[in-house]
């Protein structure tokens, strides 16, 4: 896999870039680049990597990460020969989109409280996602001047808002580099592809030409958690799909989801969601 550590680049004659996307699925692979980026997906669903944070996306989810966080939006496939229509507005601006001089001015405080927390990377929730997604729709159709207003608006609106998770641990820095982009790729794609078997250690050293500790090591390194841990939670966030989705009871969706117990699906469940599969589903079924 081809790294991309500058997916858009910004043209000089530009202050930031914004783009439809339409095609077939969403860019599966780990990155980072050193613009800001606000993402809308419009259609798709499948699961968001965010630094050292796993969670499914689904349509109208509304991201923001700052310079140099890693992630990538896997789409779904569940079918091999299945063709996926991922769409997608997203939005490119660089650090002196907004001078330093002018954003160290007191009215900006905010603005800089937000792109602090953009360094974690953060998910828009609640009723400020429905006050954003026909501004950033609208976005691509503005020109000139018109175009930094709108943007400039959907900031404010972020900056003023408490309806934002932040999505990257408190203790995540980004240790990668351009080789290490494509080793992690490799092992995520290929979790993503065998996480309903077992994914011994030695078998993940092998892919990635390096002994069974010195990957452990690597992993926990880069990932900011153990390779089992990870597993784990690729394993749940299929596993509430399952329950949603396909409506599966408990029991289906672990088996289904690669856990060998229902015992350990429920207690992992609970680790990661707080509450247990029962539970989550009547949730969902309430909203």
């Amino acid at each position: 896999m081809k790294t991309a550590l500058r997916k858009s680049p910004i043209p000089k004659t530009h202050a930031f870039v914004v783009q439809k996307l339409k095609q077939p699925i969403f860019d599966p692979n780990w990155h980072f680049h050193p613009e800001y980026q606000l993402f809308m997906v419009l259609k798709g669903k499948g699961t968001r990597f965010i630094g050292d944070h796993v969670e499914q996306f689904q349509e109208g989810d509304i991201t923001f990460t700052g310079p140099n966080l890693p992630h990538l939006w896997k789409s779904d496939m569940d079918h091999p020969n299945q063709k996926i229509k991922a769409e997608g507005i997203v939005v490119y601006f660089d650090h002196d989109f907004i001078s330093a001089p002018l954003l160290h001015k007191e009215e900006y405080i905010r603005l800089r409280q937000l792109f602090k927390k953009s360094l974690r990377g953060f998910k828009v929730v609640g009723a400020t996602v429905k006050s954003l997604r026909k501004k950033i729709a609208d976005l691509p159709t503005l020109e000139g001047f018109d175009s930094v207003l709108g943007l400039l608006q959907i900031l404010n609106i972020l900056a003023k808002t408490e309806d934002l998770n932040l999505l990257a641990s408190s203790g995540y820095t980004n240790t990668l580099r351009e080789g290490d982009t494509e080793r992690m790729n490799r092992v995520y794609a290929h979790v993503m592809k065998h996480f309903k078997r077992k994914l011994p250690i030695t078998e993940m050293a092998q892919l990635t030409n390096m002994t069974p500790t010195s990957f452990s090591r690597y992993f926990k390194t880069h990932a900011n958690k153990t390779f089992s841990e990870f597993v784990s939670e690729i394993r749940i966030g299929h596993a509430c799909k399952l329950l949603i989705d396909k409506k599966m009871n408990p029991s289906q969706a672990c088996y289904q989801s690669g856990f060998r117990t229902l015992s350990n699906f429920n207690r992992q469940f609970k680790i990661a969601t707080s509450i247990t599969p029962s539970a989550y589903k009547q949730r969902y079924r309430m909203n």
